[in-house]
């Protein structure tokens, strides 16, 4: 008889513990980042540095990128199960690699406008997209404003425009060189990199894609299909984890810049923390993104963006809207009130 109840007790005791653990275990998330830790990749680090992942099950790791068009192939190769990606990347390799096993699902929108600008210098003459007509611009061959200037071109009754390439680091020296009389780029990058090659912020010209009749999705968080299939639950709780530092970081960005420093030692602190307001200003908290709601996609708007990418990046078939956006993880309409008041 105590031989019974000291099985019955152990077994229990062995049963309780399993338990526990299955309550701890952490599903490890492996997050790949679109750039190098600049000021918006605090967006996601703030929710590792509070914890908010861990407190949801997750082992998160964030890693830096080299490009949305990168973020996209390692999370379709396998290697990471999440990441930060361009929605027109997202598009162009859905469209080209139709029977690619794993391709990449957007499950958040973060960017509700695409940061792509056209810039100049005020000493050029050029203040309107039709001024841009016969001028010499410049961008590497992959950048996203260049891949989609034709949408831009199209908008805007352009007529032809001559392109140079260069690599990312030549575009704006160029720029100030007199080498080339536009660029494209991230606004909030491009910007930033003028400044610090001696220009003053007054003489630059900035001409938004999403200013000038081009009303493309920007950056979005994309998940594995097999991530989705097998644990849907995971990417709901990293959404919500994410949105919960998200609201921190734009409600006070300076504080949560360290959050990128402690990544990345060397950065500047200042220049940094201005990159990430102006993203945030310019991106995230749009006046489309307040108009549509964070985190999500308009369907009309989404299958426009669809057929603009398909002809701009002539693409081997045509973009199915449907089958690159999923939004039925994302958190409750509550948990996605997170951008801060207007700024009047």
């Amino acid at each position: 008889m105590n031989k019974r109840r000291f099985l019955q007790t152990t077994t229990a005791l062995a049963l309780a513990a399993s338990f526990a653990g299955a309550a701890h275990a952490q599903t490890p998330i492996k997050f790949q980042l679109d750039w190098r830790f600049e000021g918006p990749a605090a967006l996601f680090l703030q929710s590792a540095a509070k914890g908010y992942y861990k407190q949801a099950g997750l082992d998160v790791t964030i890693d830096s990128g080299n490009g949305s068009s990168g973020a996209v192939t390692r999370v379709a190769s396998g290697t990471y199960d999440m990441g930060f990606a361009d929605m027109a990347a997202l598009m162009e390799f859905h469209a080209n690699n139709p029977d690619a096993p794993n391709k990449p699902v957007a499950v958040m929108m973060v960017y509700n406008n695409t940061p792509a600008a056209v810039l100049a210098l005020k000493k050029s003459g050029i203040t309107q997209p039709k001024d841009l007509e016969g001028r010499k611009l410049g961008a590497p061959v992959f950048d996203a404003g260049r891949k989609g200037f034709p949408i831009f071109q199209k908008a805007n009754h352009i007529n032809s425009v001559s392109w140079t390439s260069m690599d990312p680091p030549l575009r704006e020296t160029m720029l100030v060189r007199g080498d080339i009389e536009a660029i494209t780029g991230f606004s909030f990058t491009s910007l930033l990199n003028l400044e610090a090659r001696g220009v003053k912020t007054e003489d630059v010209v900035i001409l938004p894609f999403a200013e000038h009749g081009v009303k493309l999705y920007g950056n979005v968080i994309v998940a594995t299909p097999k991530l989705i299939a097998e644990n849907p639950g995971a990417v709901k709780a990293f959404l919500s984890a994410f949105a919960k530092g998200a609201k921190e970081v734009m409600a006070n960005p300076a504080a949560t810049i360290e959050t990128v420093k402690a990544r990345d030692g060397i950065i500047n602190v200042p220049l940094e923390t201005r990159r990430l307001q102006l993203a945030i200003d310019a991106v995230v908290a749009s006046p489309d993104a307040r108009r549509e709601g964070f985190g999500q996609v308009v369907p009309g708007r989404l299958a426009l963006m669809a057929s603009e990418v398909s002809d701009a990046y002539a693409t081997k078939t045509r973009v199915d809207p449907s089958k690159v956006w999923n939004g039925s993880m994302l958190p409750s309409k509550a948990e996605l009130d997170i951008l801060p008041p207007a700024k009047k």
